[in-house]
């Protein structure tokens, strides 16, 4: 689809909050952290969701028209309903533009844009703003070390609209023989509020089993993407993963994409969820990585347990 992000906007809050703050909240010591996750900082908002996404969402709309449709591409709602695209609207002091949210986890982002691509390469809407943003710390259960030290709060914005750039092809792929590795069990008919714990209303993460369950069906599904379009990893300008940890991220690297390929932003900011994509995407446009043309390759996956990886040839952008 001749489609592109034409441009991109990120915001983090100031608060940064280190592995040596972290530790007396999870009983664990500060190079365990940084050793077993790859998070050295992550961001702590202060701000609802909402005006991390306007933040985030000004950025990349800057001094264009405001946009045809919104999209919400987050995990971290503002309430059950209405939707948070909604409260995203409303932060931008917008009104009357069609909003919904696409649900995918941390893959949200990803299957965003392959929802935006389809609209904007039909002519549907022309200007499409997808927006995610985090306020996960506030979820994080400190019982549980291994989870807690990853999460980071962070937000990113994208305008997808007709143009140079291309959606070369996108593979999304759900098993959800895994769904129990990642959890947040509370505020849904399975664990109705009267029923539920305290626990149940946090992020529930079995990191090593959803790495091994994730890592063998992503291997598989990014090297099968590969051979489809003839492409070596040599072949790929810049590669975008979820930042999930720094081991999930590491991973990239055994399998022979080089440091001047990766995307890698995990040990500053933590996991941000679905937002750490459009994250690593406008830090590396913002560092000059991204040129009209290039091959870029984005991979992630998802409570589910879902694997996805989408391919662009860059397009025109209008604003870093």
């Amino acid at each position: 689809m001749d489609v592109q992000i034409s441009s991109l906007g990120w915001w983090v809050p100031e608060q940064v909050q280190t592995a040596e703050e972290l530790s007396p909240q999870i009983g664990r010591s500060a190079s365990w952290i940084e050793s077993r996750s790859g998070v050295h900082r992550r961001r702590v908002s202060d701000l609802p969701m909402e005006q991390m996404a306007a933040h985030a969402a000004k950025r990349a709309i800057g001094d264009g028209a405001p946009p045809d449709l919104i999209l919400n591409a987050s995990l971290t709602p503002v309430q059950l309903l209405p939707d948070s695209s909604v409260y995203v609207q409303q932060a931008l002091g917008l009104s009357g533009i069609p909003s919904f949210s696409v649900h995918a986890s941390c893959l949200s982002f990803m299957v965003g844009l392959h929802t935006a691509a389809h609209f904007a390469a039909a002519g549907t809407y022309q200007r499409i703003l997808l927006v995610s943003a985090e306020k996960g710390t506030g979820f994080r259960n400190l019982d549980e070390p291994e989870s807690a030290a990853l999460i980071g709060d962070g937000a990113a914005a994208a305008i997808v609209e007709p143009g140079s750039g291309r959606l070369v092809d996108f593979a999304l792929q759900t098993f959800p023989e895994g769904s129990e590795h990642a959890q947040f069990r509370g505020a849904g008919t399975r664990v109705p509020p009267w029923e539920a714990e305290p626990a149940d209303y946090q992020f529930s993460m079995n990191g090593p089993r959803i790495f091994r369950f994730a890592y063998t069906r992503l291997h598989e599904m990014l090297f099968g993407f590969l051979d489809k379009h003839r492409l070596r990893v040599s072949d790929v300008d810049l590669v975008v993963p979820h930042q999930m940890s720094g081991p999930g991220v590491e991973a990239f690297r055994r399998v022979g994409f080089s440091d001047e390929q990766l995307v890698d932003i995990v040990a500053e900011y933590g996991n941000c969820i679905a937002a750490s994509i459009p994250m690593a995407l406008a830090h590396a446009q913002e560092q000059g990585r991204l040129r009209p043309g290039a091959k870029v390759l984005l991979v992630g996956t998802g409570a589910g347990i879902s694997v996805c990886v989408a391919l662009l040839e860059w397009g025109q952008a209008t604003q870093a």
